[in-house]
């Protein structure tokens, strides 16, 4: 008997029917998402033969040089959504300002938040990379012209999050609360195919992720935690690339921290596109996710491109740096 082929958008057709009220439109949304990274994996895969390797020379509002696949990313994800009538708002680690597709109403009720190819000082170096996601939908009873409203919804509002990492295969994962799915791009059908439904990340492991470049710049308990770590036979596994070290807690358990620093005293990463979908995939995962000081899914955004600290992984793991911090 052949396997049965799963792709993920028959995945979550199967799931609709579980829910009287779906109506199909969040698969039309996600369908153009598996569209935009399909066409992003194959320009990675042929970056070097395409003259789309190294910086345009331009600047980010992240202050961040940009990477020409970096722009690539951004606008395939812009135009492969900017079609979907239920997309109101695009909002993109890239831009200065949100995109305001159409004002968000009965019809336009998403709002998609993206960091179009996490790790991109990686791409010379051929190192894992890829896609962040999260999915709002709009307030109901907010002014209209307000958008911000509709955007700085804390992490628990998510109805929906998932990455993309592009390595030795491209990866996808999602989650929409009802546990977290995982599927594989398959070149010959050109479709991404379920793989392992409900992942569950290990509740420890003995490995933790972190930059230790800056760790003179980290607080005592930090240092202490590393310390501890060693001596109590941790191993370092730090790639760089946020979307890839998180997709390998998942897979094996693990703790990945990004602290504050004298550099960033607010941490680095950004609350909307990085540090609140991996908080809710690690959440519906078995796993847990922490500023230092209270939940990331519990974060009120105050800003666009907010920057927080993040403890991400196993729960025991990351109870165990909580311990520590300070």
């Amino acid at each position: 008997m052949k396997p049965q082929i799963i792709t993920v958008e028959k995945h979550i057709m199967e799931h609709q029917q579980n829910h009287l009220t779906a109506t199909g439109e969040f698969s039309w949304l996600l369908s153009g998402i598996t569209l935009a990274t399909r066409i992003i994996a194959a320009h990675v895969r042929r970056a070097g033969l395409l003259d789309i390797l190294g910086e345009t020379g331009d600047t980010n509002v992240q202050g961040e040089l940009v990477q020409k696949l970096d722009v690539l990313a951004n606008e395939t994800i812009m135009t492969c959504l900017g079609d979907r009538d239920n997309v109101g708002i695009m909002v993109s680690e890239e831009d200065d300002e949100p995109r305001i597709i159409k004002e968000p109403d009965d019809r336009a009720k998403y709002i998609v938040l993206f960091d179009p190819l996490d790790g991109s000082s990686n791409i010379d170096s051929t190192v894992s990379i890829g896609t962040i996601f999260s999915i709002l939908q709009r307030c109901p009873g907010v002014e209209r012209g307000r958008v911000m409203d509709h955007i700085l919804q804390p992490g628990h509002m998510q109805i929906a999050a998932g990455y993309v990492v592009y390595g030795s295969s491209t990866v996808m994962a999602y989650t929409t609360g009802d546990g977290v799915h995982m599927f594989t791009l398959d070149p010959n059908i050109g479709a991404f195919r379920l793989i392992r439904e409900r992942v569950c990340i290990p509740v420890s492991g003995k490995t933790y992720s972190v930059n230790e470049a800056y760790s003179r710049q980290f607080s005592k308990g930090i240092q202490d935690y590393l310390s501890w770590a060693k001596s109590d036979g941790y191993g370092l596994r730090y790639v760089g690339s946020l979307v890839a070290d998180f997709h390998r807690i998942l897979m094996q358990g693990g703790v990945f921290f990004y602290p504050p620093t004298a550099k960033a005293p607010q941490g680095k990463l950004r609350l909307l596109y990085e540090a609140n979908p991996l908080a809710m995939i690690a959440t519906h995962a078995g796993g847990a996710a922490s500023d230092g000081t209270q939940p990331i899914l519990s974060k009120i955004p105050t800003a666009l491109h907010e920057r927080t600290p993040l403890i991400i992984g196993s729960k025991n793991e990351v109870e165990r740096v909580l311990s520590f911090w300070s």
